[in-house]
């Protein structure tokens, strides 16, 4: 057991939730490595709730005076604005995949997107998730499309939910398909489409124990940042 420094006490906001579950058997067994799980006075507040419940949580944490990890998906703009407000009491890291693994990904799309030209390539994004997952696409796959847009200039369409007929492809945009089913726990491709070849970058979740690792490296990160807002990209370059 380490005992060069207390342990980072994680606060979960949703305790019972499958995330929350999931991270807590992380923490203790991550217990040599200087973690642990305290309801009431944490170092970090962890929400992987839902929307509704997040402007609790980020009241908890600005009331604490403590960082808060959000990875909670569906949020809405109303939602977003009040990350940033909060963002400006407290440290707060806004992540809609905590794995590193989906981190490193989001980097490497970003290099693709700015190598490959929007007028030769086309980005599709598939992702597949379990079939009780509500919202679509996944925070996941948008933020990879995000990564994308980034490295074309901040500029691109998107294209989702396609159906019908006649239907024509924007030059540049960005597509988008979901697939629900079964108890899938994440998978995205981005796919670079060009002509005579594709380039395919994925990422296979296989449990949501690789979320709960992640965001115990994100908890690490978040004890004793300053004020502000966060992403994974900033965890993995502290690694």
């Amino acid at each position: 057991m380490r005992t060069d420094r207390q342990p980072i006490r994680l606060t979960l906001f949703a305790p019972n939730g499958r995330m929350g579950r999931a991270i807590a058997e992380a923490a203790a067994a991550a217990a040599d490595r200087g973690f642990a799980i305290d309801p009431d006075h944490g170092d970090v507040l962890v929400d992987f709730s839902s929307p509704a419940g997040l402007s609790k949580s980020l009241d908890q944490a600005v009331a604490a005076g403590i960082p808060i990890l959000v990875g909670t998906t569906g949020l809405d703009d109303f939602a977003e604005h009040r990350i940033a407000s909060a963002a400006e009491e407290v440290a707060v890291l806004r992540a809609a995949n905590t794995s590193l693994g989906v981190a490193l990904l989001a980097d490497l799309v970003e290099r693709a997107a700015r190598v490959l030209g929007p007028e030769a390539w086309d980005i599709e994004i598939v992702e597949a998730h379990h079939n009780r997952k509500a919202d679509a696409p996944s925070g996941t796959a948008l933020y990879l499309g995000s990564a994308a847009r980034s490295g074309r200039g901040g500029e691109a369409a998107e294209e989702r939910g396609r159906n019908g007929t006649g239907l024509k492809r924007e030059t540049g945009a960005i597509g988008y398909a979901a697939i629900r089913g079964g108890t899938v726990a994440g998978d995205h491709d981005v796919m670079f489409l060009g002509e005579g070849e594709r380039l395919i970058l994925s990422h296979r979740a296989e449990s949501r124990a690789i979320f709960a690792k992640g965001a115990l490296a994100a908890a690490r990160f978040l004890k004793g940042k300053p004020a502000g807002l966060y992403s994974m990209r900033d965890v993995i370059d502290s690694l």
